[in-house]
């Protein structure tokens, strides 16, 4: 008779430090695999603390709690499938990324992570210790190999795994998204099938955490790298998969194959998704934001309303002199479309009163952008008491272009607690609006149809902080400027290499000094949803005092 095994893939949101909820979530799933007469479920890397945790396992008490959930959780699943979870472990005064198999009421085999990550977001090796390469551990009729989430791209903990006598490798992950990363993890998980002749299963979490999300899209590979199983980006799934031996030895049987997004759309996602997770983790119930009438304070209230419905998202207009009544008819258009809730404040009473308060020592002196930053910084503190006062989140709407070069206010437009769009080039600013325009996925709890005006999208940006002012005055046209910043920051080349590409040595220097300068500005800004690997924070970290400059 042919032997099968019936594997259950656990893709689930954790959340960190909610060990009571995580193991709920995995009692839950266990339960189904049970109904479904399977002999394991699975769920990701550090599952039952969430992830990441950063520093978090340094403490003792936590790792202790940790522990101690793994046994009690090994207890109330003593009758029925094994589960796979992940965990940090304690062992002989060393800290290690765990992966546990429980069985039978206790904890039958434990993998400890080889591989430990050390760069992007990733700080492994300054908390944990490298683990040994382990064997497979048995569970009838098969045996199992588990490489943890970068074991997996490297050949030699696969390879041995295969050596000692692994039938199938069980992959659990915490990889959060990037653009485009989906084809990088199947090409190097298709290298280890290849290698390795097995069957693998990749099983990556979904969810939001801090900067980060977890895109899920986990996969089943047979041997030769065909594609079994595909499930769907960011929705929390609980799937089965059974294996049959062959002659061949093992392999899955196909079943659903999720067809992934585009780009454009699985970005989108992450900006929702980080906020909602944002939101509903740190225990926000709605949002407040600065409606200028700009693109990109536009785009911010279409993913609030999109994240957490219109009825919880409160935009607000705060109008100068200098404001035109053209912004103020878009502020207000965009806001109705969305269903949003929108208000107005004017600044012109407190800008009048901090001018006449700052006079004497002003005296003597011209305007300069110090009165324009006056504007920006009332803006904030109107916000924000407006955030304490009926406790909504203030978000911020700076794209990644204005955050690279410092086009913001310290303390004004700068402050809030979230900025779904940090990692957003303008130029993809202008793109993601007209695809929002013409797309609307389940996932969405704001209105269908064109809710942010044309009129928004096609006009030339400005802060409206002085008579007719333009971005382009202070910063080249941002297609120039959106290719300077991908290559100084996102591809780390030098100056000359900029250069060589087209661009105006002077302007390269411009912006590169900018990009300095603004470090001390990036150190205090609030988080965003990371879309690159070189997103402003965790990917890339400069000092605040720095005096070097590319000289090439």
């Amino acid at each position: 008779m042919t032997q099968t095994f019936r594997l259950t893939l656990a893709q689930l949101n954790p959340t960190v430090g909610d060990f009571a909820g995580n193991a709920a979530k995995a009692i839950a799933a266990w339960e189904e695999a049970r109904a479904a007469d399977a002999q394991m479920v699975a769920l990701p890397e550090m599952f039952l603390t969430g992830y990441q945790v950063q520093d978090l396992p340094m403490k003792p008490a936590f790792t202790a709690d940790a522990m101690r959930a793994v046994d009690a959780l090994a207890a109330q699943i003593a009758e029925g499938p094994a589960m796979g979870i992940g965990h940090p472990m304690m062992q002989d005064g060393q800290l290690y990324n765990a992966y546990s198999i429980l069985k039978d009421g206790k904890v039958a085999s434990r993998i400890l992570k080889h591989e430990l990550p050390n760069f992007n977001v990733f700080d492994e090796k300054r908390v944990y210790t490298r683990g040994p390469i382990q064997g497979p551990y048995a569970l009838d009729p098969l045996r199992i190999g588990t490489p943890i989430c970068e074991d997996a791209w490297h050949e030699d903990v696969s390879e041995t795994l295969a050596e000692s006598g692994a039938q199938l490798l069980l992959v659990p992950n915490g990889s959060p998204y990037f653009r485009n990363k989906h084809d990088i993890r199947v090409s190097h998980m298709v290298s280890r099938v290849v290698e390795t002749g097995l069957p693998l299963v990749y099983l990556n979490m979904v969810g939001g955490q801090d900067d980060q999300v977890f895109d899920g899209c986990s996969f089943v590979l047979n041997p030769g790298g065909e594609l079994a199983l595909q499930l769907p980006a960011f929705d929390e799934v609980i799937a089965h998969v059974d294996f049959e031996q062959g002659d061949d030895g093992w392999r899955a049987i196909a079943s659903t194959k999720t067809v992934l997004p585009d780009e454009w759309a699985l970005d989108y996602r992450m900006m929702v998704e980080s906020l909602r997770d944002y939101m509903g983790k740190t225990g926000f119930k709605s949002v407040l934001l600065g409606m200028s009438g700009g693109i990109d304070s536009a785009l911010v209230a279409t993913i609030a309303c999109d994240a957490l419905g219109p009825e919880n998202v409160r935009c607000v207009m705060l109008p100068s002199e200098y404001t035109s009544e053209h912004s103020l008819e878009d502020a207000s258009d965009c806001a109705n479309r969305l269903g949003a809730r929108i208000d107005t404040v004017p600044i012109s009473g407190p800008r009048a009163a901090v001018t006449e308060a700052l006079a004497p020592l002003m005296e003597g002196t011209e305007p300069d952008v110090t009165e324009e930053n006056i504007q920006s910084r009332l803006r904030g503190l109107m916000l924000m008491a407006l955030s304490n006062k009926f406790g909504e989140m203030l978000l911020t709407t700076g794209n990644k272009s204005e955050v690279a070069v410092g086009y913001a206010t310290i303390y004004g437009d700068m402050s809030g607690g979230y900025n779904p769009i940090k990692d957003l080039y303008k130029m993809r600013v202008f793109e993601t609006c007209r695809w929002r325009n013409t797309h609307h996925e389940s996932w969405l709890m704001g209105k269908q149809g064109e809710v942010i005006p044309t009129r928004i999208i096609d006009k030339p940006p400005s802060a409206e902080l002085r008579p007719d002012q333009k971005d382009e005055d202070s910063l080249p046209p941002y297609e120039v400027l959106d290719d300077i910043l991908d290559r100084l920051v996102d591809q780390d080349q030098s100056v000359a290499e900029v250069v060589a590409a087209g661009h105006d040595r002077a302007m390269v220097k411009k912006i590169e000094h900018l990009i300095y300068i603004s470090e001390y500005k990036r150190f205090q800004s609030a988080p965003g949803g990371r879309l690159t690997p070189r997103a402003f924070w965790l990917d890339r970290r400069y000092p605040i005092v720095n005096r070097w400059r590319d000289t090439s």
